[in-house]
């Protein structure tokens, strides 16, 4: 299996490494070379022997072409990163979760393969595989191996409760991610167990911890702030030190995507995440999401207008630029707003807590006129 990725993404040549943050680019003439040499027994260019000691300690002076180096092609497309929401389903019951529904449906195998290699054309380098609960999903490890072997470099976000499996370590350990993102809903079993409606829950995602710690597997932890767990931020803080992972910290619930109103009930007022303008984002452009049945839209929250990848292919990406477009435009209640050059959130978010009939002081600055 390779032990470098060369690819375009986004206008430029990178250079990666699966498994390590590291990574170097390169101007064109030099992916060209390596794609003209791609499937061959040479031996790897000096510069790239040289920059792969500097870069990760690698000495590939024995090795041939074939098999160190997968080159991607350019596509027509500009996609450079996607998610892919393999299964809705999930194991635990959140009081917070965004989805409206978790069903456990999505494509059978062979559309998985089909999907996956549509995600490579259309230029996805960095893939999020996602859920629902990612790791329960019985195409997992074979949809993981695949887009492995398509030369991508794979986020796993996932509640930890199935990564202390023996073949799910085995399979990490073996093809490593780029990295492992578990949720983090509290620092005891009463404040975890509780938010998440599952018993035994925290005991589960500890023991996913150890292994994955314990087989080098590069680890970050989503701080998921809510009422159940405020008083243990300190402690949750702790327990990323204690596992050697990095962390960020979310204090924001929303609602589910389609605006239902529930999930709000588990934010804690002082923990509103407000601090950063929104600026724009490249969702529906150089990014888009995917369900599981294979309807792409710009984002997890933009979902209006999906394009049917298993039907139309990946020509329906050319219309996704424009509807990503159409749904960023401030309308309704926001449009025409005075404060839409310094407000916090995007559109879509905007209208999913607006059809849940969210207090105003939780998604918009006039909220915080008004409550002064």
């Amino acid at each position: 299996m390779h032990q470098m990725i060369a690819s375009p993404h986004n206008g430029r040549f990178l250079l990666a490494r699966p498994g390590t943050r590291a990574g170097m680019q390169i101007p064109r003439s030099m992916y060209e070379q390596l794609a003209s040499i791609a499937d061959s027994t040479d031996p790897l260019p000096a510069w790239l022997l040289d920059g792969a000691r500097t870069a990760w300690g690698l000495d590939l002076s024995d090795a041939r072409m074939c098999e160190a180096v997968l080159v991607r092609p350019e596509s027509h497309l500009s996609y450079g990163r996607a998610t892919y929401e393999i299964n809705k389903g999930c194991n635990f019951n959140c009081e917070h979760c965004y989805l409206a529904e978790r069903k456990f449906e999505g494509l059978p195998p062979d559309g998985k393969v089909r999907l996956l290699g549509m995600l490579r054309d259309a230029g996805v380098l960095w893939l999020q595989l996602t859920g629902g609960e990612p790791l329960i999903d019985r195409d997992f490890m074979d949809s993981y191996r695949l887009a492995y072997r398509h030369g991508m470099l794979i986020e796993i976000l996932t509640n930890g409760s199935r990564l202390h499996r023996p073949e799910i370590i085995d399979l990490l350990h073996k093809l490593p991610p780029h990295k492992v993102t578990v949720s983090l809903y509290g620092a005891t079993p009463d404040s975890f167990d509780s938010l998440t409606r599952k018993k035994g829950a925290f005991r589960l995602v500890q023991k996913g911890l150890v292994a994955a710690r314990d087989a080098g597997i590069p680890l970050e932890l989503a701080l998921i702030i809510t009422r159940h767990n405020a008083h243990e931020l300190e402690a949750m803080r702790a327990l990323a030190d204690q596992y050697g992972a990095g962390h960020t910290e979310y204090g924001t619930i929303s609602p589910t995507y389609t605006g239902a109103p529930e999930p709000l009930a588990a934010q804690v007022p002082g923990f509103l995440d407000k601090s950063s303008v929104f600026k724009g984002c490249p969702a529906g452009h150089t990014f888009f999401h995917v369900d599981p049945h294979g309807l792409a839209t710009m984002c997890k929250v933009g979902r209006e207008n999906p394009i049917d990848l298993m039907t139309e292919g990946l020509d329906g990406l050319l219309r996704l630029p424009g509807i990503a477009d159409a749904q960023m435009l401030r309308t309704s209640g926001c449009g025409g707003c005075q404060l839409s050059g310094t407000c916090r959130v995007c559109r879509p978010l905007a209208k999913a807590y607006q059809v849940a009939k969210a207090p105003l002081n939780t998604y918009c600055q006039h909220g915080n006129e008004e409550a002064s």
